[in-house]
């Protein structure tokens, strides 16, 4: 995400000492497309974000002057996308999909939708990969350098047959983790951004049972 709000905040984050905690919160969701086959073509996410995040949006791209937390039909239109902009060279859209431990590639997002909810931004966007079975597919949203956190609060809507089930970080061990992790670092190496959202990370396995 590489809206001008965010990089001013993660300029401040990356001055100060580095910390495992993250600064701006996201609710996930997921629908997978497939082909009829057993295997999946792609997926839209659905990013929640947290209220104060979307305040500093409205307030970064001058929109909800009346801060009553609702958009007009031509602002939605401008803020449509407004998190899929400019995607650095080897930023991934904090989406991990693995499936016997290969990296599947996903293709650039193109964005679907865009509503406020209660003062939050919801933005969709669809991204196609694949086609890859569904059955044994490993899911993990997270920002490397956990400056957001993502949580999978769904829904999530897979094909008929499939199910899917979904490990929670243990913070504690997580934690543990990462203050080795830091410990191993010089002084130097732990202002320059270290990739810790992995240890902080919902899982998601999908599982499909096979056709009768």
């Amino acid at each position: 995400m590489i809206h001008r709000a965010i990089v001013t905040a993660a300029a401040f984050v990356i001055a100060a000492p580095l910390g495992a905690h993250p600064h701006v919160f996201v609710d996930v969701a997921l629908r997978f497309q497939d082909d009829g086959a057993g295997n999946l073509t792609g997926v839209e996410v659905t990013w929640t974000y947290d209220d104060f995040f979307s305040l500093l949006i409205f307030a970064d791209m001058g929109l909800d002057p009346d801060g009553e937390g609702a958009l007009t039909d031509a602002e939605l239109a401008r803020l449509k996308g407004f998190d899929l902009e400019e995607w650095p060279d080897g930023f991934e859209g904090d989406l991990y999909l693995t499936a016997g431990g290969d990296k599947i590639a996903l293709e650039h997002p193109v964005p679907t939708d865009i509503r406020i909810e209660a003062g939050r931004i919801v933005a969709s966007h669809r991204r196609s990969f694949g086609p890859v079975p569904a059955d044994g597919l490993r899911v993990e949203p997270y920002d490397p350098t956990y400056f957001v956190k993502y949580t999978l609060a769904g829904p999530v809507v897979l094909p008929e047959g499939c199910a899917y089930a979904i490990t929670e970080p243990d913070l504690d061990e997580s934690q543990r983790a990462f203050r080795d992790m830091l410990a191993e670092l010089s002084a130097e190496e732990q202002y320059s951004g270290v990739e810790v959202g992995n240890l902080f990370s919902d899982i998601m396995a999908i599982s499909c049972r096979a056709p009768s």
